[in-house]
């Protein structure tokens, strides 16, 4: 076991105590002892009694002469087997406390300082104890915050990525047309037809830029801490009180049942950000004359469309940025494909479950929002 500097110092200081108490009392006793008288009485036969004195200092002057070594050999074995129980007993805990504090430092999740007693050492040993358990808790949490940044911040850079890409294919063709425009060749030379279809791409480009620009601006990584309680049974009318208006629009039959409400610990911007790309989805592909359920129940959120329901090998890329389905190539009618991406990616910064399959009866999707 590795040697405590503490431990000789406390048995040096200990034993020197001791020492110098045992040496005071030795010299106060040969001072005063031989001080002392002794009285003697002695009876007669006749009942007399005959007192007498004699002092005595000689006496106990050669008796204590003759006793010291001994004494302080004695006192001196009994301050050295003192003075090292009483060091140990010191020094056991706190040695403990370093080996225990020495594992700490390497971070070992199971060392632990052993409590003996309830005074102010076992009070230590109780702190450092609260203290590192507080410790691996901070670490962890920081670990998992750094690895959610990470994600967030790869997440991010992916869809910048993607982004890049799906604007480079406008600007690409506005080019292509512009240049031909400029060189007069073939069909080209109509400018005017060509001008509307330049604005158009630019219009095109606007709306797309403009869209991930306010992706970009979502801070999935903080978003979680705007959390507060609130009855999604009373907000959920008003985030669908203008889908139902466009839904209306286009013939689209909508409607909504509330079964029981559903209070909620989450920032309501971050839920109403959920549900407006969820809706505005299920009213972009959901064709007249069909219907869109929306049912809320204390535990979830469906989302119900009819529509062509989705192959279950694309389902998966839905969540993807940019991502379009075949049928919703043409961005006039299936936007940017940010929707189901923007939606994922609250969903894993809430910590929210959610379900997106197909349905046969009736045919279309239907997407799930657990709490």
């Amino acid at each position: 076991m590795k040697r405590v500097k503490l431990f000789p110092k406390i048995f040096l200081y200990t034993f020197l105590v001791m020492m110098f108490v045992t040496v005071l009392a030795h010299v106060l006793l040969y001072i005063f002892a031989p001080q002392m008288t002794l009285s003697t009485n002695n009876f007669l036969e006749s009942g007399a009694i005959i007192e007498s004195s004699m002092n005595t200092e000689a006496l106990i002057k050669l008796a204590v002469l003759k006793a010291l070594p001994i004494s302080l050999v004695g006192c001196i074995g009994i301050s050295l087997g003192c003075s090292l129980l009483f060091s140990k007993a010191i020094t056991k805990p706190i040695q403990q406390i370093s080996t225990a504090t020495e594992q700490m430092a390497k971070l070992n999740k199971e060392a632990k300082c052993q409590i003996y007693s309830q005074d102010e050492i076992g009070l230590l040993a109780m702190n450092v104890n609260t203290l590192y358990t507080n410790l691996l808790a901070t670490i962890e949490s920081l670990k998992e915050e750094t690895q959610k940044v990470s994600e967030a911040e790869r997440s991010k850079l992916d869809f910048l990525r993607a982004a890049s890409h799906e604007l480079k294919t406008p600007v690409t063709a506005l080019n292509a047309i512009l240049e031909n425009m400029i060189l007069g060749v073939g069909k080209y030379k109509d400018r005017d037809t060509y001008l509307l279809q330049c604005k158009d791409i630019t219009t095109q480009l606007s709306a797309m830029i403009k869209e991930v620009l306010d992706t970009s601006k979502i801070d999935f990584a903080t978003e979680r801490q705007n959390a507060e309680i609130f009855d999604l049974s009373e907000e959920l009318p008003k985030f669908c009180e203008p889908y139902g208006l466009i839904a209306k629009t286009k013939q689209v039959s909508f409607s909504l049942n509330i079964e029981q409400p559903c209070p909620v610990f989450f920032p309501k911007k971050g839920i109403e950000k959920i549900l407006s790309n969820l809706l505005s989805n299920a009213v972009s592909y959901t064709t007249s004359g069909h219907n869109i359920r929306v049912t809320l129940q204390s535990d979830k959120l469906i989302i119900e469309n009819e529509c062509e329901p989705i192959a279950q090998e694309k389902l998966s890329r839905l969540f993807e940025p940019f991502y379009r389905p075949d049928f919703a190539r043409d961005r006039k009618d299936g936007g940017n494909g940010l929707g189901l991406y923007i939606v994922d990616t609250l969903c894993k910064a809430l910590d929210l479950k959610y379900s997106f399959i197909s349905t046969t009866s009736p045919k279309g999707m239907q997407f799930t929002l657990y709490f």
